[in-house]
């Protein structure tokens, strides 16, 4: 099998890639200056070298994006570019890597990726659109962004279904080899936690000290996370807890098999 991962160099995909070959199918990422083992040119931004690196690919998982910089260019019109620019006649699955909530939360960046999720139900090829919770590594990054000297301000009631990035990558290449869903199927962590928990488990395990403040947010965006509009209403769940995250601790073995 021939699988063309786009965003493979990015935190998803240095997990993903690997994972992939190990499974013995031929892997290829595509970015920008097509570097690496197994790299290949091609630009959503542009479209450039895109028919070329996606010629013969018999899988694409798509997990480009860019959520600091022009999501509408990369996400949306890149992606409507990568349609274009696939060989129909090869390909068997297209999977698409989304996020649980965007089409509840009003905030911009989670548009322009429903919006992705759009061209890609519209486009006529077999697809899995897999939307997943917040990885734990990106949990910790912005509560270190947040702390204020002694003080961790997180929003009051919002709750979080956070997942490990290792099992999503586990995920994902299973449903790589899998039939097309032509939809959306969910993929979330354990448990669900308030923001304020998971900041009092961040700083007892990474740092001492902080004073956790749950402060109230006014808005539609923090009403809905508060509703549960990041919260995964089905689909399979990973095994690693944030506790297990935090102290590198390894997943416990699920009663009855895996998820």
């Amino acid at each position: 099998m021939d699988v063309l991962v786009t965003g493979g160099t990015g935190r998803l995909g240095q997990h993903l890639v690997p994972r992939l070959r190990d499974a013995g199918s031929g892997v290829r990422q595509m970015s920008r200056r097509g570097t690496g083992p197994g790299g290949v040119r091609g630009d959503l931004a542009s479209g450039v070298d895109l028919p070329t690196a996606l010629a013969g690919a018999d899988v694409v998982v798509h997990a480009a994006s860019d959520p600091r910089g022009d999501p509408w260019q990369v996400d949306v019109a890149g992606t409507r570019r990568l349609v274009e620019a696939v060989d129909r006649d090869r390909l068997r699955h297209l999977v698409y890597v989304s996020i649980v909530g965007v089409d509840r939360i009003p905030f911009g960046y989670y548009r322009a990726k429903f919006a992705a999720e759009q061209v890609l139900l519209a486009s006529g090829l077999p697809v899995t659109l897999v939307r997943v919770t917040q990885f734990h590594d990106f949990v910790d990054e912005l509560l270190s962004t947040a702390r204020r000297g002694p003080v961790l301000p997180v929003p009051m009631g919002w709750r979080l279904q956070p997942i490990d990035v290792a099992e999503v990558a586990a995920h994902l290449a299973d449903l790589t080899a899998a039939a097309p869903t032509g939809g959306v199927v969910e993929f979330g962590g354990p448990e669900v936690l308030t923001a304020a928990e998971l900041a009092r488990a961040w700083s007892g395990a990474r740092s001492p000290g902080a004073h956790v403040v749950a402060t109230p947010v006014p808005g539609r965006l923090s009403s809905a996370v508060r509703d549960g509009a990041a919260l995964p209403s089905g689909g399979a769940r990973g095994q690693r807890t944030y506790d297990e995250h935090l102290d590198g601790r390894k997943p416990r073995e699920p009663v009855g098999g895996s998820a």
